[in-house]
């Protein structure tokens, strides 16, 4: 029996003797890991703060305080090299140490950081979406953005360069569709001055044509956003080809309230005063003659129609 216990005590002081060693070289791992960390070397630092988080989670409760400091460190850690990442534009690699970073401080209990990190993923994506755009990239950066609002739905801004990218690319109806949801994620003024420039243009195409109809339609999309000046003379300009004269009348009166200022409101002036003229109102025929007297090249026609209709 006296045999017997030795041979346990024996056995007792070996295991103590081993997790002594194990102590230590935990202790000495967590070190190798604080000077890395210290050196900014931060792939050495993580690798070491989880090997030695691994060995003290064995250790049970002797290795508890190892636990603890290595479970604040790593995700903290992990979050440093992902905006190291960032700061060197590889984005892609950087949303995904991100994603990492997110998952790491959540199981660690670090909220914080978890929920910086989370917020950085959208920055991050639109970072690299704006590289994009600004590289003239456009289907990618359409890619790009639209990652940006599957992450972040109220972005109004990627949505606005999202519509922009489209927009370049001659997806015009894609881009409306994008501006329009910018408008609703508070980046109504721009979006808007995007929407009525895609109509406008598509307006002037159609003039261009002689699709007089289509000029028509698409000028006054413009002014559902907003009275435009040339949408109203374009519309004008079409009526008229399409011997529509009162709404042609209608159309450039809207033009000349708009732009009082213009380099061609005399000749647009004489012009309404004609169309006026041809439906037999000869009070607004001479109204609007009279707006066009100092017109060089018409303004003595429209005197000689004023003393001929008074």
């Amino acid at each position: 029996m006296k045999k017997l216990f030795i041979t346990v005590a024996a056995l007792l002081i070996g295991a103590s003797f081993a997790s002594a060693q194990d102590m230590a070289t935990v202790t000495e791992t967590y070190n190798n890991g604080a000077n890395a960390l210290a050196a900014e070397n931060y792939s050495d630092a993580l690798f070491s703060f989880k090997a030695a988080l691994e060995g003290a989670e064995a250790l049970g409760e002797e290795g508890a305080e190892i636990v603890s400091k290595c479970k604040n460190y790593i995700p903290e850690i992990q979050f440093l090299i992902a905006k190291k990442l960032v700061n060197n534009q590889d984005y892609d690699n950087a949303v995904a140490e991100l994603g990492k970073t997110v998952e790491i401080a959540k199981a660690y209990g670090a909220d914080e950081t978890a929920s910086s990190a989370a917020d950085l993923i959208p920055q991050v994506l639109m970072q690299k979406a704006n590289a994009l755009l600004n590289a003239k990239d456009f289907a990618a950066a359409v890619g790009g953005y639209k990652a940006v609002i599957a992450a972040d739905p109220s972005n109004g801004v990627a949505a606005l360069r999202l519509g922009a990218a489209l927009n370049s690319m001659g997806d015009k109806e894609a881009a409306i569709e994008a501006f329009k949801q910018a408008i609703a994620n508070g980046q109504e003024k721009a979006a808007v001055k995007q929407i009525s420039n895609i109509y406008l243009k598509n307006a002037a195409a159609a003039l261009k044509a002689k699709n007089y109809a289509g000029a028509i339609e698409e000028a006054l999309k413009v002014n559902e956003y907003g009275d435009n000046a040339k949408a109203y003379q374009i519309a004008a300009q079409a009526s008229q080809s399409l011997k529509k004269n009162s709404d042609a009348i209608a159309y450039f009166e809207k033009y000349l309230e708009l732009s009082p200022n213009a380099g061609n409101f005399t000749q647009v002036a004489y012009t309404v005063a004609a169309l006026y003229q041809q439906q037999g109102n000869k009070a607004k025929a001479v109204e609007f003659y009279q707006k066009a007297v100092t017109d060089p090249k018409f303004g003595a026609e429209a005197q000689k129609q004023i003393n001929a209709l008074k």
